[in-house]
């Protein structure tokens, strides 16, 4: 005991613990809130310190005294102080958890803080990447121009290949057609000096305006014109098409109706244009026959004389037919102050390219529809509107282009189910005002008049008759009329 007294008495501790104590005392007033707590818990670590020496020399005095030495002074002393300890400590219980709960705030706030710091760090992250995909989507932009544009830029180069191509093939066919009249020239030359009856029958003058015919033209830009010809029919369709569409919508509110009469002119311009090239073939075919003496076949130089000389075909009669064909047709109907007038231009064009189409060997034509036929998907695509699991076709849109019986261009076509037998029973009977047909001099303007029609017979629902072929066996290539 004496020797745990003794370093307690050279620890000094005590006397620190004093000069502790003052020098907080002085220091109190000036000190911060956190400097006097630090102080406080720095007494209080050196007083538990004197007091753990202390109790251990207490236990060692004790032990010097015998077994029940000194129980009278830990009963009066120390016992009662040991209770006013426990008592102040549970006393001081507020303050702990006044402690811990300030402890807990502080805790709550560090990790607000770096939870707001995080949070910071991911959005400017977040918006980093957003510039960085923002400045990408930029980029991708101006590549996208730039290609558009070098693709437009060799588009026009192709389509200015393309006419240089066509101006090449037509010098060659200009060199082609004076080698032939130097030939015929010559041929001429040679049968003037010695007399032939053949020579008053070429100074026979000829019903048709005979320019320059190139021997062989038709075989050499078929596939060009076939090319040319196909892009122009789809063209027709996802343009003129659409422009007559809107344009008789604004009188006929039925959009079946509309798409129909839209076929019904597709249809009988085809008609129309291939009986103008029929008739045209035979009288060139006629002329040609009377004074031609070359290399080529008489069914050559007439196809290659049509294909110069497209611009003869009589275009306009071939509007006025359709239009007449149209006003008698009892599957469509319109208001009496609507007039197929209206979309001439549709069927202009429509006649034009059916005209040329007749000039390509083999010649293009469309494929006959008919109200109810099986849906075939090699021949049409279903509209929007239209029940893909229906079998059999309502009505058509737009004809399906054919060569021989190869379909090359689909058409477009409407399948419903129980529509068809709901159209069959209504009543066929329409009646509505009718105007004249345009002729040649007619003014596309002009004030549409009253007028009155009746079905034809021929067109009461059945198929066109076809052409008796036996009159047909002067026509270039096959000549088959729907």
């Amino acid at each position: 005991m004496a020797d745990s007294l003794r370093r307690l008495i050279n620890n000094e501790s005590c006397r620190i613990l004093q000069e502790k104590l003052e020098s907080w005392y002085k220091d109190y007033h000036i000190n911060s809130c956190d400097q006097n707590l630090n102080r406080c818990c720095e007494i209080i670590e050196m007083n538990s310190m004197i007091q753990g020496q202390l109790f251990t020399i207490l236990n060692q005095t004790a032990r010097e005294g015998g077994h029940y030495a000194g129980v009278e002074t830990i009963k009066s002393r120390l016992l009662p102080w040991l209770g006013t300890c426990f008592s102040s400590t549970t006393s001081g219980r507020p303050f702990e958890t006044s402690l811990s709960l300030i402890q807990e705030s502080i805790e709550k706030e560090r990790q607000l803080r770096e939870f707001a710091s995080t949070r910071n760090h991911e959005l400017q992250q977040l918006e980093k990447e957003l510039n960085s995909t923002r400045l990408q989507l930029t980029l991708v932009q101006q590549d996208l121009k730039a290609s558009q544009a070098q693709e437009e830029s060799a588009l026009r180069n192709l389509d200015r290949l393309n006419d240089y191509e066509q101006q090449v093939q037509i010098l060659k066919d200009e060199i082609a057609i004076l080698g032939a009249q130097k030939s015929v020239l010559h041929s001429r030359l040679a049968r003037s000096r010695s007399p032939s009856p053949r020579r008053c029958q070429s100074r026979s003058p000829s019903p048709l305006p005979l320019r320059s015919c190139s021997p062989g033209r038709a075989r050499l830009t078929n596939a060009a014109r076939h090319a040319r010809l196909v892009a122009r029919f789809s063209e027709i369709y996802t343009q003129e098409r659409l422009d007559a569409q809107n344009l008789l919508r604004t009188y006929i509110d039925d959009l079946e109706m509309v798409q129909r009469i839209i076929y019904v002119a597709a249809v009988e311009s085809f008609h129309a244009a291939k009986m103008a090239f029929r008739q045209f073939k035979m009288r060139v075919r006629k002329t040609l026959s009377l004074t031609y003496s070359g290399p080529e076949s008489l069914e050559d130089t007439v196809l290659d004389y049509i294909v110069r000389h497209e611009d003869l075909y009589d275009v306009q009669a071939s509007v006025n037919e359709v239009i007449r064909a149209m006003n008698i047709n009892p599957k469509i109907s319109f208001p009496p102050e609507v007039d197929f007038i209206m979309i001439s231009s549709l069927i202009r064009e429509l006649c034009r390219v059916a005209f040329s189409m007749q000039t390509l060997v083999p010649p293009l034509d469309i494929a006959f529809g008919a109200d109810g036929e099986l849906f075939n998907e090699s021949k049409y695509r279903r509209s929007y509107d239209s029940d893909f699991t229906a079998p059999l076709v309502v009505y058509h849109v737009w004809p399906a282009l054919m060569e021989n019986d190869s379909i090359i261009v689909k058409g477009e076509a409407v399948s419903k189910r129980g529509a068809l037998w709901s159209r069959r029973s209504r009543s066929k009977s329409r009646s509505r005002s009718m105007s004249p047909v345009l002729s040649h001099s007619a003014n596309p303007s002009r004030t549409l008049l009253p007028r009155s029609r009746s079905p034809s017979p021929i067109r009461s629902g059945s198929p066109r008759p076809a052409l008796n072929t036996s009159t047909t066996s002067d026509c270039l290539g096959p000549c088959a009329f729907t």
